[in-house]
């Protein structure tokens, strides 16, 4: 007699949905995600309905520019294949903090309102707690520390606050580093690393064991953490160089490093920085994905690799669609012979192995 297959919890490296309901022009964003809408990758139906348990929920600002023509400019630059795409600067710290705390805010009302089917967490141990109680599981984490002051007053607030994850820079550059441009085909070797300011960041992160995301870094600001961090190394949404040459995705040295610090490399789905042809096309196969994880357990092992798949920050493959469709992900892995045990390694256990050595935790359900 034939049995339905798992369904696998995924825990998500990476996603937009709080910039998307930021910018919601609807009356109530709460309500939205929590009851669920047509549009957007993640809300809670969504996630109930794909096994999607939770993940690092980004509080990304974006700059003026790129609001509406400006970021339908770049999207249509990808759709070609070859682009070079310039980004105008940061925001303002003032405006940065602002767009952080409001989406903060947001995480939090969603939480209050949702009758404890979303618990902000801070440790593995809350991780866990949530996915056994059916709860989905956000971890607060910045994309582009623009909202950090260069004295770090605030780290320690936001931190006290729940954030858990900071990538030091988006792709545009700030006081802390120099982002890798939206570039293909392209190496990451474009410009300096960090500032000082963002060495002194990566430091301030190791002492309050927030993780330092390597995701949009540059190759030499890559460098410049694996130098001076003390934890593991993670690219919560990035891919395969060797298969993909965006200048996103991470080549076999980084690769080898990071298997060296026992880290971890979440596989982006966007489609720009998974397909050969460097395209943002939605018919894109989900065995495109399957290559990147496949390529990237074969350099960093099966323990360093999961997914982070930039739901409601990017072109993601047809086959997903949304967080509904995570098992669709699932069933191509099943059909790549990735045994059950790996796939939850990649969907789940990966993640919360990283996060409890990143976090100074002992995983007691490991």
């Amino acid at each position: 007699m034939s049995t339905t297959p798992a369904c696998i919890p995924v825990f998500d490296g990476h996603n937009d949905v709080l910039l998307r309901l930021w910018r919601h022009d609807g009356d109530d964003p709460v309500k939205a995600f929590l009851e669920g809408e047509e549009r957007g990758h993640i809300d809670l139906p969504k996630s109930t309905k794909g096994g999607f348990a939770g993940g690092l929920f980004a509080m990304f600002v974006p700059s003026p520019e790129l609001k509406g023509t400006g970021l339908d400019a770049v999207n249509n630059a990808m759709e070609a294949g070859a682009y070079e795409i310039p980004l105008p600067p940061a925001p303002a710290l003032s405006s940065a903090q602002a767009a952080t705390f409001a989406m903060m805010s947001l995480m939090y009302r969603i939480e209050a309102r949702s009758n404890g089917k979303v618990r902000i967490c801070r440790t593995v141990a809350d991780i866990r707690a949530a996915e056994k109680a059916g709860a989905l599981a956000p971890v607060l984490h910045i994309e582009g520390a623009e909202a950090i002051d260069p004295d770090f007053q605030l780290l320690e607030v936001l931190y006290q606050a729940g954030l858990r994850s900071i990538g030091p820079v988006w792709s545009r550059s700030n006081i802390f580093g120099h982002g890798v441009p939206f570039r293909f085909p392209s190496t990451a070797d474009i410009g300096d690393g960090l500032t000082d300011a963002g060495k002194a960041l990566v430091k301030a992160c190791n002492d309050l064991k927030i993780m330092v995301d390597l995701s949009h870094l540059n190759e030499k600001g890559f460098w410049d953490v694996e130098k001076l961090s003390n934890a593991p190394l993670v690219a919560t949404h990035s891919n395969a160089h060797a298969i993909c040459a965006s200048s996103r995705n991470l080549n076999d040295k980084q690769l080898a490093a990071i298997k060296a610090t026992n880290g971890m490399v979440g596989v982006n789905f966007a489609t720009s920085f998974l397909r050969p042809d460097g395209k943002r096309i939605a018919e894109t196969p989900l065995d495109v994905v399957v290559d990147h994880l496949s390529y990237l357990i074969e350099k960093t092992g099966e323990d360093n690799v999961g997914l982070g798949s930039d739901f409601d920050g990017a072109q993601v493959p047809a086959e997903i669609d949304t967080a509904a469709g995570c098992q669709a992900l699932v069933d191509a892995m099943r059909r790549r012979q990735f045994g059950e045990t790996l796939i939850r390694k990649v969907c789940f256990d990966n993640w919360m192995r990283v996060l409890a050595a990143t976090w100074g935790e002992t995983d007691k359900s490991a």
